[in-house]
């Protein structure tokens, strides 16, 4: 795949190849097996608009938002003022039997693996669902450079589906400011990249887009990744 190419493309096309992605997975699965996941942050705030697009204006899938218990307070608030804005299917979905034991962040990959990978494992189970889409991009981070369009994973069987893989960080912002979506308010704090209060931090402005997140994590995002994490 050429990234160069992809990568230069203008805004428009960029917002194209996304909506026919959409579009196909939609059409292919079924609208009742596929869902989207949601964070609160800017990148998947902007995959629900896009599927907005794609889907006549509303977001017909499931979106699953995983509770970490740990999430900025102004996340949480911004989740819930858009689920009822938009109208959005929401589901909310955590490992209360793991909340219950684990010390948050002593074990990041623990931490990750059974706040966030097992109840998204218990979700696609529950829900059948046959394709999940998900806001990765392929310059956010390193363990993410390689990845495809359309991924299938196994434990449960169901395919990744990542729509904006092209897109770059300031093609993120370029789409914010053109459609003038709202997006939570610690961006405009100097975050650039949100994650588990404990574990995010506001980075330099220049350098790597996660610099503010918790290093340990990041060093073992192909591992995390590799048990199931988006």
């Amino acid at each position: 795949m050429d990234k160069d190419r992809l990568y230069n493309w203008t805004l428009e096309q960029k917002e194209a190849e996304s909506i026919r992605i959409i579009k196909e997975t939609v059409d292919r699965f079924g609208q009742d097996r596929v869902a989207t996941t949601w964070t609160g942050g800017k990148d998947s705030t902007t995959l629900l608009h896009l599927i907005r697009q794609a889907c006549g204006g509303r977001v017909p899938v499931r979106v699953i938002q995983i509770d970490t218990s740990v999430k900025f307070r102004e996340i949480y608030d911004f989740v819930a003022r858009m689920a009822r804005e938009w109208d959005l299917n929401l589901c909310v979905v955590r490992n209360e039997e793991a909340l219950k034991t684990i010390k948050i962040a002593e074990d990041h990959v623990q931490c990750c693996y059974q706040l966030k990978t097992i109840p998204l494992q218990n979700a696609i189970r529950e829900f059948g669902l046959a394709a999940l889409f998900t806001a990765v991009r392929w310059d956010e981070q390193e363990a993410r450079q390689n990845e495809e369009y359309y991924s299938p994973r196994q434990n449960p069987d169901h395919v990744r589906v990542q729509p904006i893989l092209h897109f770059r960080e300031i093609d993120i912002w370029s789409y914010i400011r053109k459609y003038d979506l709202p997006f939570c308010e610690l961006y405009r704090r100097g975050y650039r990249s949100l994650g588990c209060e404990p574990c995010t931090r506001i980075g330099a402005t220049t350098g790597p887009e996660r610099a503010g997140r918790e290093a340990a994590k990041e060093q073992a995002m192909r591992r995390l990744r590799e048990m199931g994490y988006f």
